[in-house]
C-alpha cells in the first residue's frame, strides 16, 4: 500500500498564499518592492531562488509578522533570521522590565501583556478586582485573556454589554487571524464561538469606544482599552507582545478603582 505524503510548501508558494491573503496582484506587490513581475513570477512559481534580503523585502510589503517571517526562511533554505527567545532571557530584559514599569504606573487601573494568542504573560494587581468570581480553571496559567472574558464561568455572566463585548473581541481575534493565518487563533475562535451568547456583528452605538461593562458587587464598572506594542521588535517574543491598559470610563469606575487600590495597599 503507498501512502500519499504531502511536501512542505515552498517559499514561492507560501509568498504567494501571502499575497493573496493581502489581496495584492503580482504587479501591485512588485511595485510595492521595487522588483520587476517576471522577477515576481519566477520566485512564487519555483524558478528562482530568493535571496534573504528579497525575502525581507516582499515580506515587509506584505506585513508578514516574524514568527511567520521565519517560517519563509526555512522554506527557502536559510536558516531563521528572527531569534526568539524566553522573556526571561537577559537580551530581553530590557524590554521585560519596561512592560512591568508600564503595569505599575498603570495603578490603580487594569492593565496586562498579552501574546499573540491573548495569553496573559503578566498583569498588575488592579486586574485581580475584574477576575472575582471567575471558576479556577480558568485562572490556571497560561490564563487566556479571550476565553476568560467570555466562558460562561468566568466574566460573561457580569458582562453587562456582553453581546457587545462578545463582537468586539471575536472580531479582534478574527482580524489577527486573517493578519497571521496562525492555527492557534483559528482554534480559539473557533472554541469562543460555541459560547453562550449573541452571534452578531459589532454595530455603531453611541458609546464612543467599545466600552466594557463589567457587574463587580453591586457596582457596574465601565472601561476603555488602549493596547500599545513594541513597534521596533526584531525578536519573534517580543513582535507576539502587546499591553492592553484599562482606562475608566466614568468618575465612578475610577472612585471604584481607587478605593480598591487603597484597601489592598498595606
Amino acid at each position: 500500500m503507498t501512502i500519499a505524503t504531502t511536501s512542505p510548501a515552498t517559499v514561492g508558494q507560501l509568498l504567494r498564499t501571502w499575497r493573496e491573503r493581502r489581496r495584492m496582484t503580482q504587479l501591485q506587490l512588485a511595485v510595492d518592492a521595487a522588483i520587476s513581475t517576471r522577477h515576481l513570477s519566477f520566485v512564487e512559481t519555483g524558478r528562482s531562488r530568493p535571496t534573504p534580503e528579497m525575502i525581507d523585502r516582499l515580506a515587509d510589503s506584505l506585513e508578514v509578522p516574524l514568527r511567520e517571517r521565519n517560517a519563509l526562511f526555512v522554506s527557502a533554505g536559510y536558516a531563521p533570521k528572527y531569534a526568539q527567545r524566553d522573556l526571561k532571557a537577559p537580551e530581553l530584559r530590557a524590554v521585560a522590565d519596561a512592560f512591568r514599569t508600564l503595569l505599575d504606573a498603570h495603578m490603580p487601573h487594569p492593565a496586562l501583556v498579552l501574546d499573540r494568542w491573548w495569553d496573559v504573560v503578566d498583569r498588575n494587581a488592579a486586574t485581580d478586582l475584574l477576575l472575582e468570581g471567575c471558576a479556577p480553571e480558568l485562572l490556571e496559567p497560561p490564563v487566556n485573556a479571550i476565553r476568560v472574558s467570555l466562558h460562561p464561568d468566568g466574566l460573561a455572566p457580569r458582562i453587562r454589554n456582553l453581546s457587545q463585548w462578545r463582537a468586539f473581541l471575536l472580531t479582534q481575534v478574527r482580524h489577527r487571524f486573517e493578519r497571521t493565518a496562525d492555527p492557534r487563533l483559528q482554534a480559539l475562535l473557533s472554541e469562543v464561538s460555541t459560547y453562550p451568547g449573541e452571534q452578531r456583528a459589532l454595530t455603531a452605538t453611541g458609546d464612543a469606544v467599545v466600552p466594557l461593562r463589567l457587574r463587580i458587587g453591586n457596582e457596574e464598572l465601565s472601561f476603555f482599552s488602549i493596547a500599545a506594542s513594541v513597534v521596533s521588535a526584531v525578536d519573534v517574543t517580543i513582535d507576539d507582545l502587546h499591553l492592553e491598559a484599562f482606562y475608566p470610563a466614568d468618575a465612578a469606575t475610577a472612585a471604584v478603582l481607587r478605593e480598591s487600590a487603597s484597601r489592598a495597599t498595606p
